[in-house]
């Protein structure tokens, strides 16, 4: 018994009572005979308001007689008699009752009641499910789901959906929430059903709306099930004979349920336990490595085929057999996956390997002997890329929790990289520098020290605020992705231009060109000093640039962490020139315990500036900024051998760095390169840097990171010159738009296909967009699978910007006079999700499978 069936009891009762009395009535009196003393154990806790309540106990007769008729003939009172009425002549309290009401009810009556259920006829089906009401919180949850206007079926999916605690009723929860169980190793949901629900109504149900017709009656069996029939309607191969039970003749509704299921954000982590689970009892690794990969590509059930496909691409990389558009392809494929997260940075590991490769094949020809300035300018024009390829196939080989399927790939890439494009390229650089004749000049590349007069002169003049931020380190092909990201990211325009840096490209010098100087000097301690004054350090700094602009200011970026609009604006309050000096990637790469991080660094330094930036433009109005760097650097993970290193003889009264000496004594090192230092000053210094990507032998740990040399990983100088915009002229960052091209707005087929098109390219303000397609009725219940659209394309080809998406209607009726939607959600957006919805009639007159 349950208190809510008692509560209901009471509000009869008192009803009755408070009926006006009936003529000679003085009192109400109510027998209640519970014939099966079904609130026997509950009626001590009954209390009304308007009546007594007397008790009999099969001997107590006498006694009720006496109160009814002379200790008490004024109130009202309810007879409570936990048997059956006894015959006229066994009833001795029958002449009581002929002038009295009787109150006669059953428990499953007074739970309908409850429940708001006027169906008469499902009587017998709450009466199946008596155990079901002995618990007050299956109770209370079945009473939620609001079943007044309730079917025989809809009870009992409602009883299913309480004894796997739902907050709603719904079949597809509940076989849900029991696939989640056995995933778990949990069988709590699936007992409480056979105690307390009906096991063999959840198995006609299975077979009614998913075709389970299997004789093994559980859940294990049911999750292959499922699995296999998904599996059965994405591969393009041969199921093996012996799984064919396991595939439903309701295809479209099991495979409909599962990409619901597996797609669902709140679910998809249970969904991958149980698909691991069942991939290990069907032994599908076997049959992965024997079906051909184009045959499951767009199968997306089961994590080895993700883990097949990445594993044959390495191979297939390894061994050069080429076909790097297809293996892009396959990537791009894979990126609208269920298991593409979990393999993220294994695939994103694949594609730069991809990206690396392909590109030394296209240029490895042609790094030739060249002029100093046209290898300069193709190196910032398109040789960077195998830099910024080979920078984030390691940054994502960091990440990787099983690095060992990469180890034969990192070594080629490491040999590729190294022996092939690092050393032709600096080799061939090396040589053209010989033409130079030891002046560091290349005309009619801008210079390093000529920075301020270039770029931030010009403001000065014209009275306009810049703010400059050098970020220590940040190579070029850093900066081209960071000057990408600005692009896609901020309101404004952003433009990147190279430098010649500096000779030796380390920081003291390269910081101190650029400041605003007339002339440069290494004094005899090789400190630099710049006009006079020390430029090392951010105090001294400032100092040379109050020089050139009373109203500037130099600051380091942990100077301004924290800090809040007024602190923002007191500090740049009046200030003409802004020069922060930022520093991740060199304080890491520079220390011999973190220089393996430096790629971690760069990748921090993205979204260190990003948020500099931001907090200008928010709390100081910033609007020409620029980001540049003192020197680029060189890194390779591999260790480094004897082969890589130049000997050199001890020099006193010298700066010694493993990639460059500065010395007065003119001596001739094998390997290496000589340059005046009159592009600063005229003295009697000279820089002395091993040719290619050598190091000079010096003692000590931390040789993987360098920089101070030639090479143009060092000396090639980003100059980002960001320009924020505001007003109607300022190009707004905007999502690219998709629309359905597709001309019908009916669908008379369970298949059918619908094509999409990416309106315009990505480029600029246009960013990507990612949809989420699915098809819906009025009330937003999903009819069909999901589709991922990922709106990417930068191609100016239309076709190439078409998508083409299978969606797989669920077998059930629909009503053409319904209104259907096509529904496209913005999976990024957080707010207002909907992207759009298209009305759709589905006329479908006789649902099929036919087509799997």
């Amino acid at each position: 018994m349950i208190n809510l069936e008692l509560d209901e009891v009471k509000k009869i009762l008192e009803q009755n009572f408070n009926k006006g009395l009936s003529e000679g009535k003085k009192r109400n009196i109510i027998f209640w005979y519970d014939d099966n003393g079904e609130f026997k154990g509950q009626i001590d806790t009954l209390e009304l308001s308007n009546a007594k309540i007397l008790k009999l106990d099969g001997q107590n007769y006498f006694y009720a007689k006496y109160l009814l008729e002379k200790q008490d003939i004024k109130s009202n009172y309810l007879v409570y008699a936990p048997f059956c009425k006894p015959g006229p002549r066994e009833n001795w309290l029958l002449d009581i009752l002929k002038y009295s009401d009787e109150f006669s009810t059953d428990r499953t009556t007074i739970i309908m009641r409850n429940l708001g259920v006027k169906n008469e006829a499902l009587k017998n089906i709450f009466e199946h499910y008596k155990k079901f009401f002995d618990n007050k919180e299956r109770y209370r949850l079945l009473k939620s789901y609001n079943i007044e206007y309730c079917t025989e079926e809809s009870v009992h999916i409602a009883i299913l959906s309480a004894l796997c605690k739902l907050p709603f009723s719904d079949l597809d929860e509940v076989v849900k929430s029991l696939l989640i169980e056995y995933a778990k190793d949990d069988n709590t949901y699936f007992t409480e059903i056979d105690k307390f629900g009906d096991i063999n109504t959840f198995w006609a149900l299975m077979e009614k709306y998913y075709g389970y017709i299997l004789e093994e009656k559980t859940i294990e069996h049911l999750s292959a099930f499922f699995l296999i029939t998904a599996l059965y309607y994405t591969l393009e191969d041969k199921i093996p004979a012996h799984w064919e039970k396991f595939i439903s003749p309701k295809k479209a509704d099991c495979f409909v349920f599962l990409s619901n299921f597996m797609n669902n954000a709140k679910a998809m982590d249970y969904f991958d336990m149980l698909s691991i689970k069942v991939e290990k009892q069907l032994n599908l690794r076997d049959y992965a490595d024997k079906w051909h990969i184009d045959n499951y590509v767009v199968s997306d059930v089961f994590k080895i085929f993700d883990e097949t496909i990445i594993n044959k691409l390495i191979e297939n990389l390894i061994s050069d057999a080429g076909e790097f558009e297809r293996y892009t392809d396959i990537i791009l494929q894979r990126r609208t996956k269920h298991w593409y997260r979990k393999y993220e940075n294994d695939y994103n590991c694949v594609y730069w390997a991809l990206v690396m490769l392909d590109s030394w094949r296209k240029i490895k020809d042609d790094i030739k002997e060249d002029k100093p300035y046209d290898l300069f300018q193709k190196y910032a024009g398109q040789y960077y890329i195998i830099d910024m390829a080979y920078r984030k196939f390691i940054y994502f080989f960091d990440k990787l929790p099983n690095k060992e399927p990469f180890f034969e790939l990192k070594e080629k890439i490491e040999n590729t990289y190294v022996n092939g494009y690092l050393n032709q390229l600096s080799i061939k650089w090396s040589d053209s520098l010989e033409t130079l004749e030891q002046n560091w000049k290349i005309s009619p590349l801008e210079l390093q020290q000529d920075f301020y007069i270039n770029h931030v002169k010009p403001y000065e003049d014209k009275d306009e605020r810049v703010f400059v931020i050098i970020s220590d380190g940040l190579r070029y092909e850093a900066a081209k992705e960071l000057e990408e990201d600005l692009n896609t990211e901020r309101k404004g325009s952003t433009k990147i231009t190279p430098m010649l840096g500096i000779l030796p490209s380390y920081t003291a010098l390269g910081m101190a060109a650029l400041l605003p100087h007339n002339e440069i000097k290494i004094n005899d301690k090789f400190q630099v000093i710049v006009d006079g004054l020390s430029s090392d350090g951010t105090e001294n700094r400032s100092k040379i640039l109050q020089k050139a602009q009373k109203d500037s200011i130099a600051v380091g970026y942990e100077q301004l962490s924290g800090m809040k609009r007024d602190d923002f604006r007191k500090l740049f309050g009046g200030k003409k020139v802004v020069y922060i000096y930022h520093n991740s990637i060199d304080a890491r790469g520079d220390n011999a315990l973190t220089e393996n991080e430096v790629f971690n660094a760069v990748e921090d330094t993205f979204g260190e500036l990003k948020a500099l930036i931001n907090d200008l433009i928010n709390n100081v109005s910033a609007t020409n900024i620029y980001i540049t760097a003192d020197h680029g650097f060189i890194y390779k993970r591999g260790n480094i051998q004897e082969s890589d290193k130049v000997s050199k003889e001890s020099l006193e009264d010298s700066l010694q760095n493993r990639r460059f000496i500065l010395t007065e004594e003119d001596v001739d090192f094998n390997g290496t390169l000589t340059f005046n230092m009159s592009h600063i000053e005229d003295t009697k210094l000279k820089c002395i840097v091993p040719r290619g990507v050598s190091r000079f032998k010096v003692q000590g740990k931390g040789a993987n990171y360098v920089h101070g040399g030639a090479a143009l990983q060092e000396v090639v100088i980003p100059v980002i010159k960001f320009k924020h915009e505001r007003g109607k002229t300022a190009k707004e960052v905007k999502k690219v738009d998709v629309k359905l091209t597709s001309i019908s707005r009916k669908i008379t087929n369970n298949i059918t296909y619908l094509e999409f098109f990416q309106v315009e390219k990505i480029q600029d303000k246009t960013v990507p967009r990612r949809l989420s397609v699915y098809l819906a009725d009025e009330e937003g219940n999903r009819v069909s699978n999901e589709n991922i659209i990922i709106a990417d394309s930068t191609s100016d080809n239309p076709e190439d910007r078409t998508f083409r998406e299978k969606f797989v209607l669920k077998s059930m009726k629909y009503d053409k006079s319904s209104k259907y939607y096509l529904v496209l959600e913005d999976e990024e957006e957080t707010v207002e999700r909907i992207y759009e919805k298209i009305p759709f009639i589905i006329d479908i007159a006789f649902m099929n499978d036919f087509g799997f």
